[in-house]
């Protein structure tokens, strides 16, 4: 059996497609295809049922599936014990991240590690969502609450703030709420109730008992842009709203902390591309860790 084909079979495995696979590996999908018949080949079984939309593991794939990922970590620790894993600072990454962490912040600044390392690939997933890195939805994922199941490596890469925010144009016409009460008059804008993908989002609850937003959406960054618009009064991250002038702090005493943490899977924890990128995001917060911090009278710790 070629080690060879049993990495690309986990490729394959981990993104559910073919064609997505050989994308990311960079190879021709119909070779793909034909690596993944010889492995079968060898093995005597078939590994995936292959579909138009995608394919998915048999119970002989799926057994054999995890003996892979075994085999996996066994590799990289015998390739790291004799110093030759990874040795060249390239290949992809891929990093998760919550929309506004991802579009606001990372998405203007990685530019910087890809001209720092020519054969480095980024590929940044900035959606409101959570991922799988057992199954390789993302290399690190940028996640709000320190995940404490798998075979995961997590550490904390920085708190920041949220806080009530409304337009200018809008406080004009509709006046500036002095307390929390006062917000039972005004329109609010929230989340997706059953979109969030972490209690650790559902968070008006900590501002006022019955939010009642009018106007709900699903994304960071959406939500942002609502309250710029003059839609209402929305619980912003305070290092996304203080960019846009329009947008006016409310009720300062009212703010929620929260944390980012880098999460990725253990098997990787040696691969010299994926800690070049980690240390990378944390020089990244280092250089501006003032700007995730709103310093107020009374801070609500979540």
């Amino acid at each position: 059996m070629n080690w060879d084909d049993v990495r690309l079979f986990l490729a394959v495995a981990r993104s559910g497609q073919i064609l997505a696979a050989s994308r990311r590996l960079a190879i021709n999908h119909a070779t793909l295809g034909r690596r993944i018949t010889a492995l079968e080949d060898d093995l005597r079984t078939r590994l995936l049922i292959r579909r138009t939309n995608g394919c998915t593991l048999t119970a002989e794939g799926e057994a054999f599936f995890h003996a892979a990922e075994r085999m996996e970590a066994q590799m990289l620790e015998a390739q790291a014990r004799t110093g030759r894993i990874d040795a060249a600072i390239a290949g992809t990454v891929r990093i998760g991240a919550p929309d506004g962490f991802g579009v606001s912040f990372l998405a203007s600044r990685l530019g910087r590690l890809t001209r720092r390392h020519a054969d480095l690939r980024i590929q940044l997933v900035p959606v409101p969502r959570s991922f799988s890195l057992s199954q390789r939805e993302a290399d690190i994922a940028i996640t709000i609450d320190r995940p404490d199941q798998g075979r995961l490596v997590s550490s904390k890469l920085t708190d920041y703030t949220l806080g009530l925010y409304a337009s200018r144009p809008y406080l004009a016409q509709f006046g500036t709420p002095d307390s929390i009460e006062a917000l039972a008059g005004h329109a609010r804008i929230g989340y997706v109730e059953d979109l969030i993908f972490s209690p650790s989002l559902d968070y008006t609850g900590e501002i006022m008992r019955n939010w009642n937003a009018r106007f709900e959406i699903s994304s960071a960054i959406g939500q942002t842009e609502a309250v710029r618009s003059g839609a209402g009064i929305g619980i912003l991250h305070d290092y996304v709203a203080r960019q846009y002038p329009e947008l006016v702090r409310v009720l300062p005493q009212a703010a929620i902390r929260r944390s980012y943490w880098t999460t990725y899977h253990e098997t990787t924890r040696d691969l010299l591309r994926l800690k070049t990128v980690v240390a990378f995001l944390r020089e990244l917060v280092d250089e501006e860790k003032e700007i995730f911090a709103f310093e107020a009278s009374g801070t609500l710790d979540a």
